[in-house]
C-alpha cells in the first residue's frame, strides 16, 4: 500500500493529530479498505520526519478508536468494522458542535449567525468543500441586518473540544509516503 500524507509544520495539530485524522479520512471515505495494511511506525516515521513516538501514539489512538488493529510482529492493518470508528466520530462530532453552540449561548449569538460562521469554516475546509447554498450561506451578514434568533441552549457536553480544520497544501506541508507489505 502507498500512504502519502500531508503533514505541516503550520497546522495548529499536532503532528500525531494530524495522522490520526489523515488515516481516519482514507478509511472512512474508503480509499483504505479493511485488512489493508499500514506502514510501519518506522517508515511512517522515516518519511514523515517525524518521532517514531509521535507515530506510535497515532496508532495507538487509531487502535483505541476500533480504526485499526495491530498484530505483534506483523503491523497494523484497518480494522475488519471500521464502521464502529464512525459512530465515535459522530460522537465526537456531536460533542464538538454542543460545545459550540455552547460558546454560541455565551456570546449571545443567534441560529443564523451560528449556522453562518458554521458555513464559513466549511467553506474554508478544501477537503469538506463549500457548504451548500443556502440562505445562510447566501453572503456575509451584519447582526444589525436580520432579526435575531432565539439564543441557542447550553448543550450538556463542555469537555470535547473543536478539531481545526486545515487544507493539505498549506504552507509547510509535506507529502509523506510510506509502503507496507
Amino acid at each position: 500500500m502507498t500512504a502519502q500524507l500531508f503533514l505541516s509544520a503550520a497546522d495548529p495539530r499536532p503532528m500525531y493529530r494530524q495522522i490520526i485524522d489523515q488515516i481516519t479520512a482514507r478509511v472512512m471515505v474508503g480509499d483504505w479498505s479493511p485488512g489493508q495494511g499500514l506502514p510501519s511506525i518506522r517508515e511512517l516515521a522515516a518519511s514523515s520526519g517525524v518521532s517514531v513516538i509521535t507515530v506510535k501514539r497515532a496508532y495507538e489512538e487509531l487502535e483505541r478508536a476500533g480504526l485499526i488493529v495491530t498484530r505483534h510482529g506483523k503491523g497494523s492493518v484497518v480494522a475488519d468494522h471500521p464502521d464502529q470508528a464512525r459512530g465515535l466520530l459522530e460522537s465526537e462530532l456531536d460533542q464538538s458542535l454542543a460545545v459550540a453552540a455552547q460558546h454560541a449561548a455565551r456570546l449571545g449569538l443567534g441560529r443564523a449567525e451560528l449556522h453562518r460562521r458554521l458555513d464559513v469554516v466549511l467553506d474554508q475546509a478544501s477537503d469538506i468543500g463549500p457548504a451548500s447554498a443556502g440562505p445562510a450561506s447566501a453572503g456575509p451578514t451584519s447582526v444589525h441586518s436580520v432579526r435575531p434568533d432565539p439564543v441557542i441552549p447550553e448543550a450538556s457536553s463542555p469537555e470535547a473540544s473543536v478539531p481545526g480544520a486545515s487544507h493539505p497544501d498549506a504552507a509547510g506541508s509535506h507529502p509523506v509516503k510510506g509502503t507496507s507489505t
